[in-house]
C-alpha cells in the first residue's frame, strides 16, 4: 500500500512553485473549451462525449478525456450516464455570459497570447517587449491589422475590468462634469457606466477607428445614443476639445514614459482652467504588501512595453507633463482615480 503523504506534501514549498509551473495546462484546457464552444452545446441539456463529437469536430474519446477533466475543475458535471452538464462555473463560459469570460479566456490564454508572454526572459534581459519580438511589429499595430482578434481584445478588456466602472462611478464624484472625453475609451463600457449614473452630463468616445467599431452596439443597447458622441483618432496626434473631465483609463500603464508624455500633453493642452485629468490604474503600494497590479506589471512589460506605477511615481510622471496630481481616490476594486489638474 502506497502511504498517502499528501497532507505533508500539498503545502511545501516545492509542491506551491509546481503547482505555479502547471498552471498553464489549466488555462489551455479552459481555452479549448472556449475555443470548442462546450458551454453553448451544453446549454440547454447534458449531452455525452460521443454526441458532441461530430459538432465540435473532435475526437470523440479525446474529447470525453477533455470533458472529464473539465468536470475536474468544476466547469462540468459528470452523470452515470456519462454525461456532462454544466456548473455555474461552466454556465459563465457560454458566449455573451455577463463578465466576458469566453472572449477574456479566448485572447488571455490564445496562441499569440502565449507565444508573446513566452518571450518574458527577454523581456527582462533587454527591456524590451517581446509581444513586439514574437509578432514582428508592436501589439497594438497587430491588432489593428487583426478585426477579429481585436474585438475579442475590446471585449476581453470588459471582462478583466468589468467591475471597475461601476466601483469609479460610485468612487468619484462626476458631478456638475458637463462633458466627460473618454480618451481611448474602447466600446464605452467606462464612459456609458459614469454617464447612466450621471444623466447631467454627455460623452464624447475617442479611440482608434477599428476600436470604436464595436461601440454603437453597447451604447444603443445602455440608451444612450443621444448623450455620447464618438471621435475617431490617436491620443498620439491629438484628443477631443470641450472636456470638462478627461478619463485615461488603463492607458498610461501601456506605453513608455516618453510616450505617456506625449498623451498627457496632448491632454493638457485641450484642458481648460478647472478641467480635470482622471488616470484609471492600479497604484502599486510599495515594499512586499501584495497586490494584483504587481503581477499586471509583468504584461506590461512583455506586451506593449509600459509599466505600472506607484503613486509617486505617478506625481513624478504627471508634473513632467505640466500637470499636478491633486489626489487619489481608491475603489472597491484593485484600481483608483488619480485626479489631475493644470500645475
Amino acid at each position: 500500500m502506497t502511504e498517502n503523504n499528501h497532507s505533508t506534501t500539498e503545502t511545501s514549498p516545492p509542491a506551491q512553485l509546481v503547482q505555479m509551473t502547471l498552471a498553464h495546462w489549466v488555462s489551455h484546457i479552459v481555452y479549448v473549451a472556449a475555443k470548442l464552444n462546450l458551454a453553448d452545446h451544453l446549454a440547454k441539456e447534458p449531452k455525452s462525449a460521443d454526441e458532441l463529437a461530430g459538432p465540435t469536430g473532435t475526437h470523440a474519446p479525446s474529447l470525453y478525456r477533455l470533458m472529464r477533466t473539465l468536470a475536474n475543475l468544476g466547469i462540468l458535471t459528470e452523470d452515470v450516464r456519462r454525461c456532462f452538464a454544466l456548473t455555474p462555473l461552466g454556465d459563465a463560459l457560454k458566449t455573451g455570459a455577463p463578465g466576458s469570460a469566453r472572449a477574456t479566456i479566448l485572447t488571455m490564454a490564445s496562441d499569440w497570447m502565449s507565444r508573446g508572454f513566452g518571450q518574458l526572459l527577454y523581456s527582462v534581459q533587454t527591456g524590451q517587449s517581446g509581444f513586439e519580438k514574437s509578432l514582428g511589429m508592436p501589439v497594438f499595430d497587430w491588432l489593428a491589422k487583426h478585426p477579429e482578434e481585436a474585438s475579442l481584445f475590446s471585449e476581453t478588456m470588459v471582462g478583466i475590468h468589468g467591475a471597475e466602472p461601476p466601483a469609479i462611478a460610485t468612487a468619484y464624484d462626476f458631478t456638475g462634469l458637463t462633458t466627460i472625453v473618454d480618451v481611448g475609451g474602447a466600446t464605452g463600457h467606462l464612459l456609458t457606466t459614469i454617464l447612466g449614473r450621471y444623466p447631467g452630463s454627455r460623452g464624447i468616445l475617442y479611440d482608434l477607428p477599428h476600436v470604436v467599431r464595436d461601440a454603437p452596439a453597447l451604447i444603443q443597447a445602455r440608451g444612450l445614443t443621444n448623450r455620447v458622441t464618438i471621435e475617431s483618432g490617436s491620443f498620439f496626434e491629438n484628443v477631443p476639445r470641450g472636456g470638462d473631465a478627461y478619463l485615461l483609463s488603463h492607458i498610461i500603464h501601456d506605453w513608455t514614459e516618453d510616450q505617456c508624455l506625449t498623451i498627457l500633453g496632448h491632454c493638457r493642452h485641450t484642458m481648460k482652467p478647472g478641467s480635470r485629468l482622471l488616470i484609471i490604474e492600479m497604484v502599486l503600494p510599495s515594499g512586499d504588501t501584495p497586490h494584483p497590479g504587481k503581477m499586471l506589471d509583468m504584461m506590461m512589460l512583455v506586451g506593449p512595453g509600459g509599466q505600472e506605477r506607484t503613486e509617486q511615481e505617478y506625481g513624478t510622471l504627471l508634473s513632467k507633463a505640466g500637470l499636478r496630481l491633486a489626489r487619489v481616490v481608491p475603489t472597491t476594486t484593485p484600481v483608483s482615480v488619480l485626479e489631475a489638474t493644470l500645475a
